[in-house]
């Protein structure tokens, strides 16, 4: 669980960042750079954490 709390918190302040960055710097180059930086992270993201998912076992069912 922590893992996946981690991985979002670090998502998140990336993606601040990369904000506070485009905010100051308005571009449209930078702005779409930036774009698709956050969407190829998020997709990383996304899957590490279904990566972690426990496997179900007998007990489970």
């Amino acid at each position: 669980m922590m893992d996946r709390l981690m991985a979002l918190f670090a998502y998140a302040v990336m993606a601040a960042s990369l904000l506070v960055l485009v905010w100051y710097v308005p571009r449209w180059d930078l702005g779409g750079v930036i774009a698709v930086t956050l969407a190829l992270a998020g997709v990383d993201v996304v899957q590490s954490l279904r990566s972690h998912r426990r496997p179900r076992s007998q007990k489970d069912r």
